[in-house]
């Protein structure tokens, strides 16, 4: 079976994102302060670069949202190739949530964005087939992260939890969710962020 991570930066009121995203600011208005921990030039520990190194562990596939991709089709260039220049940090195959058809998009060092417009399930199951025993992970954003944990395909959930308050943007867990079907099993921490890796409770 595969297994299927999700590793987001969160705030400590629960938002992975800030307000008014857009194509000047990914990340919504102060959504870079939650991922400082890992960002070239941050005065980092070695508890930070354990996180990082969970972050980017290869994977066999992704699964992102369009926004994860680039901002909304009429906010950007007709060129576009995403926000992650000629060669993205996920060197596999990348299934793209989309309202829109759009040919696959090759880019240097084996990334293949495939836009994906029947829902996540569809994106999910192309992605397992594509990853075999390599793993597929979750990349965000927000709605995609609900969508596969509301589906059950969550395996291993990593939270970096930033000692920031945005106060509104994107939440991975909604007004009246209830369960949470996780348990930590690692936990690391340093001046910048809060490290928690959970798993799925057996």
């Amino acid at each position: 079976m595969t297994d299927t991570t999700c590793h987001m930066s969160i705030s400590l009121d629960g938002y992975v994102a800030g307000p008014d995203q857009g194509f000047d600011q990914p990340l919504g208005r102060r959504g870079g302060e939650l991922h400082t921990w890992h960002m070239p030039g941050a005065d980092v520990g070695e508890a930070d670069r354990t996180a990082a190194g969970w972050l980017m562990r290869p994977r066999g596939a992704y699964v992102m949202g369009q926004n994860m991709f680039g901002p909304p089709r009429h906010e950007r260039p007709d060129d576009w190739t995403g926000w992650w220049g000629d060669e993205p940090p996920y060197h596999a195959p990348v299934f793209v949530l989309s309202h829109t058809a759009h040919d696959p998009i090759a880019l240097d060092g084996g990334t293949t964005f495939h836009f994906v417009t029947d829902g996540f399930d569809a994106a999910y199951a192309r992605a397992v087939e594509a990853a075999g025993d390599a793993g597929v992970d979750i990349a965000g954003g927000a709605a995609t992260v609900r969508q596969a944990l509301a589906a059950g395909v969550v395996d291993e959930l990593t939270l970096d939890i930033a000692p920031v308050l945005l106060g509104s943007g994107e939440r991975i867990f909604e007004d009246g969710a209830e369960t949470f079907d996780f348990v930590p099993v690692e936990v690391l921490h340093s001046p910048l962020t809060t490290h928690i890796r959970y798993r799925r409770r057996a």
